[in-house]
């Protein structure tokens, strides 16, 4: 067939089209006039063998017959494969009204959480109580870096003592996340969430907190600044998702920005958990020494070396997860098979 013409008026299917059939190559055409109301808009696919026409009734009912003459046309004939009487068709409709209904059963036998929006509005509060945190201290240790820095390494020498008390917020904060993982209200894993939390709070707290020597470090700068810029898009990422917005965007620097920062920031944990290990052999500081109730010497130097293995382990083990989540999020999407 050749530029085939189909339309219906007045309830009169009209058919023309140039093809090679029984009277060779010719124009062929036909009109159907059907018995009821029918939509004036056919659906017309074509193939190499066939055209088929797809018309749809005004209302859903019974015909006695397609056509509004008695006596049907010559060149009409039924397919039996898609033939369906009326007792069939009362069966088709009656299996899919069924199917609703016992869909609509298993839905109702799920539970309704009553929590569900306070749950969501803790979430949202959180993430962006995260976000203007780590967003503060970005900000002002940029501003000091290229402002109050010229010239001088002031600005990574005093970084503790201005950004230290906003870091302590923020990251004793961030424990909820473990809770909120070990609850079930959120899909995070539990693992990478400790090994992160934990990780980072052990260098804050532990190294930094207890040691003045080390809070006028420059690689303080650099863990801070490494920690911030990846929660900069983490947070906000997470706090859209709980109202199911995705800014692609975000989403990409989310899954990205983590490549290089993730390595860097275990690198710069990694030397000053080194730097620090002079300075706790030298003051003795949570060495446990002779005599104590387990009668056992424990240095607290060596506790560091032994950290400094499961740090790398950490960082592998959340670099392996992230991996993970960014194939899935960024990689190719699979086709559905129709």
């Amino acid at each position: 067939l050749q530029n085939p013409d189909i339309t219906i008026t007045d309830n009169v299917l009209h058919f023309r089209a140039q093809g090679h059939g029984a009277k060779g190559d010719n124009i062929y055409e036909f009109e159907i006039e059907f018995l009821e109301p029918v939509e004036p808009k056919p659906v017309c696919r074509m193939t190499q063998r066939q055209l088929n026409i797809t018309v749809q009734k005004k209302e859903s009912n019974w015909w006695e017959r397609l056509t509004k003459q008695e006596k049907r046309p010559l060149f009409l004939a039924p397919d039996f494969d898609r033939w369906l009487d009326e007792s069939d068709a009362e069966m088709e409709l009656k299996e899919k009204e069924e199917e609703k209904i016992n869909k609509m059963k298993i839905e109702s036998r799920v539970p309704k959480d009553p929590f569900k929006h306070l749950k969501k509005g803790y979430l949202i509060m959180y993430n962006l109580v995260q976000f203007l945190g780590f967003s503060w201290i970005f900000v002002n240790m940029t501003v000091r870096l290229f402002i109050l820095g010229k010239g001088n390494c002031y600005s990574f020498y005093d970084t503790f003592h201005t950004i230290s008390d906003m870091m302590y917020f923020c990251q004793t904060l961030a424990l909820m996340e473990i809770m909120n993982s070990l609850i079930g209200l959120v899909r995070s894993p539990l693992i990478p969430s400790v090994v992160q939390v934990f990780g980072r709070n052990f260098v804050l707290f532990v190294i930094l907190g207890s040691l003045e020597e080390m809070q006028s470090k420059p690689v303080v700068f650099f863990i801070f600044y490494f920690w911030s810029i990846t929660e900069l898009f983490r947070y906000p990422y997470y706090m859209l998702s709980c109202i199911g917005i995705e800014w692609k965007p975000l989403t990409w620097l989310r899954y990205t920005v983590w490549i290089p920062l993730y390595p860097l920031g275990g690198l710069a944990e990694a030397v000053c958990i080194v730097q620090s290990i002079p300075i706790f052999s030298e003051t003795g500081k949570f060495s446990l020494g002779l005599p104590n109730p387990l009668n056992v010497t424990i240095q607290f130097p060596f506790v560091l070396q032994i950290y400094l293995i499961a740090l790398f382990l950490g960082v592998f083990v959340n670099f392996r997860h992230l991996y993970k989540q960014r194939k899935q999020h960024l990689g190719p999407k699979k086709r559905k098979m129709k």
